[in-house]
């Protein structure tokens, strides 16, 4: 897979220089983790955001946000916004704060 350069640009700037931020290839993409635990990632088909089981269902309900499939597995807790999320500023950092909520509660790996 390729990776989306100009997508891994737009996460780094929105997720700054915060202790414990790591940036590593992962899932055919480039992967941000915090404290070791993953948080996002940038891939050619958009950006995966990772919110955890049971926090996604409003993620679910914004316009080219789907469920994150791992082969046909579905991954619960993450899901994977399109162009017309990352691509819109508001959406893109709401979608990361609450990643960041969610990982940054997540004991360090």
């Amino acid at each position: 897979m390729t990776r989306d350069s100009g997508l891994e640009e737009l996460m780094r700037e929105e997720l700054g220089d915060r202790p414990g931020l790591a940036e590593k290839s992962m899932f055919g993409g480039w992967a941000f983790l915090l404290n070791g635990n993953l948080l996002c990632c940038a891939r050619h088909d958009g950006m995966l955001i990772r919110l955890g089981k049971g926090n996604d269902g409003w993620a679910l309900a914004l316009p080219d946000v789907i469920q994150m499939l791992s082969g046909e597995r579905v991954m619960h807790g993450w899901v994977r916004g399109g162009a017309e999320v990352y691509g819109d500023d508001v959406l893109r950092r709401r979608l990361l704060d609450a990643a960041l909520a969610y990982v940054g509660s997540l004991p360090s790996k």
